[in-house]
């Protein structure tokens, strides 16, 4: 059977129709739900294994990025999510806007809901930065979202103005022992980076995502949605792209399908 798939949106969400359409060809079962359907019942998350939640500017990034629909998972939807999390079988992936929320809900990085302990912040470039990149995972982080992908290097389109990952110095140790950290951004030489443009935010410690202790919840920057067929590719044309974002969704779909 398909795991179901919620893909949520709010008011000012894109790329939600991109992250369906990834789930789809992964192998999920998928609806594009908008979080007043959560709030008024017509939609359960009890009914779904997967929650995602697409980049894109919910509600304009009004106030800072992700914060209007974090509070509304940690307030008016708080009983689903925590249930939710609760759960063995459920995973949740947020991407850009959607990595943003997880972080000011406090599922990411220590799983401490309605508790921050990091943040997103504006860009060190000053702008909005919207172009491809290339990152790694690392290999001391044993989500089964990451499997089969360690040590390669990847590319993903970017498109953020808040991206820089920040928190104090003993919660990024933290991070760093727990090894919570997913992604980061690198060099030419595939080392990881603070130097503009291939840390294209700043982010401490070249962070470009991360996950909870469980390895069921992940948040990242880029766009692996938007890289799910070869002809996403800018230089698709030019000869035979490996396609680098697909395999994180077949992955998640995967390790959801193996649960009981």
């Amino acid at each position: 059977m398909k795991p179901k798939v919620l893909v949520l949106k709010a008011d000012g969400t894109n790329r939600d129709e991109e992250m369906a359409y990834a789930f789809k060809i992964a192998g999920g079962d998928v609806k594009i739900v908008h979080v007043n359907q959560l709030r008024d019942g017509s939609e359960k998350l009890s009914n779904y294994q997967i929650l995602a939640l697409p980049g894109g500017f919910a509600y304009g990034d009004d106030i800072v990025s992700g914060k209007i629909l974090a509070i509304e998972l940690t307030s008016f939807l708080g009983t689903q999510m925590k249930k939710f999390i609760e759960r063995k079988n459920t995973a949740i992936i947020g991407v850009c806007n959607g990595f943003q929320v997880l972080v000011r809900t406090g599922l990411l990085p220590f799983r401490k809901f309605g508790e921050m302990d990091a943040t997103l912040t504006n860009n060190d470039s000053g702008h909005f930065e919207c172009r491809w990149i290339k990152v790694k995972v690392n290999e001391k982080n044993t989500s089964p979202f990451l499997k089969g992908m360690d040590e390669k290097i990847l590319m993903y389109p970017i498109a953020h103005g808040e991206g820089k990952f920040f928190t104090d110095n003993k919660t990024l140790r933290q991070i760093e022992e727990k090894n919570l950290v997913a992604f980061r951004y690198i060099d030419a030489n595939g080392n990881p980076t603070q130097d503009y443009s291939d840390n294209p935010n700043g982010a401490l410690n070249a962070i470009m995502g991360v996950t909870d202790s469980t390895g069921r919840i992940l948040g990242m920057m880029p766009h692996p949605e938007c890289f799910v067929r070869q002809e996403q590719h800018p230089n698709w044309r030019r000869g035979k792209v490996k396609i680098d974002g697909l395999p994180l969704f077949e992955n998640i779909v995967n390790f959801i399908k193996k649960q009981k």
